[in-house]
């Protein structure tokens, strides 16, 4: 009992010396390079021929990509500028679904028997 008091005094006054190190002070980068680059481990060590052109999913900017992006309804500058009715009709494209119940049958969620419920609702323990 008493050589764990003073195992605790001696560490409370010992010189204690953090495992982690820290390099310096952190600055915040003057300037950063935002043009795009392959990554390092890149088999062909380059961009793809056609990246930035606008053709497929590629765009030049961020401000292109929203400019053709769609969620719901089209992305436009001026949101709200316009009432929703006007900017047409939101359908998923071919292969695309925005809902569960739009999938085919076998995708869809099964309906949860009465025996289930039971269980989720009593915690599961009668039911081992």
């Amino acid at each position: 009992m008493f050589a764990t008091r003073a195992l605790r005094q001696a560490a409370a006054h010992a010189e204690r010396t953090p495992l982690i190190r820290f390099i310096g002070k952190r600055e915040i980068p003057s300037n950063v390079d935002h043009s795009p680059h392959p990554h390092p481990a890149s088999p062909t060590g380059s961009l793809p021929t056609n990246f930035g052109q606008g053709s497929g999913n590629s765009h030049a900017s961020f401000s292109s990509y929203r400019d053709s992006a769609q969620q719901h309804g089209p992305l436009r500058k001026s949101l709200g500028a316009s009432p929703a009715s006007k900017l047409g009709p939101v359908e998923a494209a071919k292969g695309q679904y925005f809902d569960r119940n739009d999938l085919p049958q076998r995708f869809r969620r099964t309906p949860l028997t009465a025996a289930e419920i039971e269980a989720i609702e009593s915690g599961g323990a009668a039911y081992i």
